[in-house]
């Protein structure tokens, strides 16, 4: 791959890097107003999924009654906004388009440039490939977000944490595909004779990031479940560090997944698991010969960390008010944005004879 990188123009690299960022900045967009549109309970709103005719919205009153009436006949309606308005569906309406609106741009803002790169001849064969699979991707990710809100329009108003999950996953992985081709293409060649960092910092970047994905993911089952609102203290939970009864059901998995107490305090553990990891991390890196990209982005990740935890227990004390909340599932994107970032950056200050 760093090959087929190499016998690309520096102007083509930083056309398609810049493309990509763009790309990933709309990903991270996307993650944000889709946990608005959670917290606002609008996911629900839109009872059908048209991934074409769908772009258009109600464009009359007429529409806007076919769609309420639509509505209507969910169980989100009979049971939990019963004699809600027009006016309010309206409001939860416009979230859930502008998610899904949102959603298709990516698709074309995605498509488009590649498929004139790859006409051009711009992009390599190797990297044309990889392109395409996260195309792929994204495809991917919108059928998993119609099967999410499928989960939710029948007998329970509540999609279900294990599908929330997975599209919030997926979402982190497109994310983390693009930047790293993306640092990939800048990244200018090591000096002649430059030193390689240690393998070790590579690999412990690459395990610090998969933990960051795990604690997303943790994250996407407190929503789910609604964990957030229980336990509204820190560090204890109802006066004790582990709250009693935390194996109600069975089989005994499913407690990790869907009972409230284990589900926050799963995330909690992952946050000081992550916190830990990065702080050690931080520490080896400054005692380390790295690259000046390296070092930054090392600093750059206490950053984000202090940020997200600070963001994160503001969000519980305060009983998850909106604004807080989106702004804590922002924090986890640039957490997770960094973390891959320096990952990058040490896997190629690793072996400075394989970058171009």
């Amino acid at each position: 791959m760093r090959e087929a990188l190499a016998a690309m123009d520096s102007r083509s690299r930083r056309q398609v890097a810049a493309w990509l960022l763009a790309g990933a900045a709309m990903v991270a967009a996307m993650v944000v107003v889709g946990g608005v549109t959670r917290l606002t309970h609008s996911g629900l709103s839109m009872v059908e999924w048209k991934p074409l005719v769908g772009a258009v919205p109600p464009l009359s009153e007429a529409d806007w009654r076919a769609l309420f009436d639509k509505y209507r006949e969910t169980p989100e309606y009979r049971t939990v906004n019963a004699g809600m308005s027009l006016a309010d569906f309206r409001h939860i309406f416009w979230w859930e388009y502008f998610h899904r609106l949102l959603g298709r741009t990516i698709g074309v803002v995605f498509f488009v440039p590649l498929a004139w790169f790859a006409v051009r001849r711009v992009i390599p064969r190797p990297l044309a490939l990889r392109l395409g699979g996260v195309f792929v991707l994204g495809g991917l990710q919108g059928a998993m977000g119609w099967y999410m809100v499928a989960s939710g329009l029948v007998d329970v108003p509540r999609v279900s944490p294990y599908r929330l999950a997975a599209h919030l996953g997926l979402a982190f992985a497109i994310l983390a595909f693009m930047l790293w081709i993306a640092l990939d293409l800048l990244r200018p060649p090591p000096p002649a004779g430059a030193s390689a960092a240690p393998a070790g910092l590579a690999r412990a970047s690459l395990a610090l990031s998969a933990l960051v994905f795990v604690m997303v993911l943790s994250g996407a089952f407190v929503a789910g479940t609604h964990a957030g609102f229980i336990y509204n203290t820190f560090p204890l939970m109802g006066g004790r560090l582990i709250p009693s009864g935390l194996f109600p059901l069975d089989p005994w998995w499913r407690n990790a997944f869907e009972h409230v107490p284990l589900v926050q305090l799963d995330h909690r553990l992952l946050a000081y698991a992550v916190t830990g990891a990065s702080i050690a991390l931080w520490i080896r890196c400054r005692a380390a010969s790295l690259p000046p990209r390296a070092r930054r982005a090392s600093h750059a990740l206490l950053v984000a960390l202090a940020l997200q935890l600070t963001l994160g227990i503001a969000t519980l004390l305060l009983v998850v008010p909106v604004p807080l909340a989106a702004a804590h599932q922002g924090g986890a994107v640039v957490l997770f944005s960094v973390a891959v970032w320096l990952a990058a950056e040490l896997s190629a200050a690793s072996a400075p004879e394989r970058t171009r």
